[in-house]
């Protein structure tokens, strides 16, 4: 940790807060992180994936059948998202279970 990282944590303790990581503050167990870390992985994808083909939100939804407000939630991990609809998108945008695996694995 850098010196004002430390700094600015013990400013926080004193006014009693409470400084962590998220798994800490939330009191995620490992699988719970991993399940996490994945989504997130996986929404930043979509968003380069949608990019980088050139397409709209309402393109991809209407490609992989769902509705622009749930690729919207999607592209922001959003917890009412499951891990299957979101493989299931970039598998219709072309990913490979190779890329997609590589993805989840950090």
């Amino acid at each position: 940790m850098r010196l004002y990282e430390k700094a600015k944590k013990e400013r926080l303790e004193k006014k009693g807060w409470k400084v962590g990581d998220i798994d800490e503050i939330l009191d995620l167990n490992e699988a719970e992180m991993a399940i996490i870390e994945m989504k997130v992985a996986l929404a930043k994808a979509l968003v380069e994936k949608r990019k980088k083909n050139g397409l709209s939100q309402e393109e991809v939804a209407r490609i992989s059948g769902t509705s622009q407000s749930r690729l919207a939630k999607m592209e922001k991990a959003n917890a009412s998202v499951s891990l299957e609809l979101m493989i299931r998108v970039l598998f219709s945008m072309g990913s490979s279970k190779k890329e997609l695996l590589k993805t989840m694995a950090g």
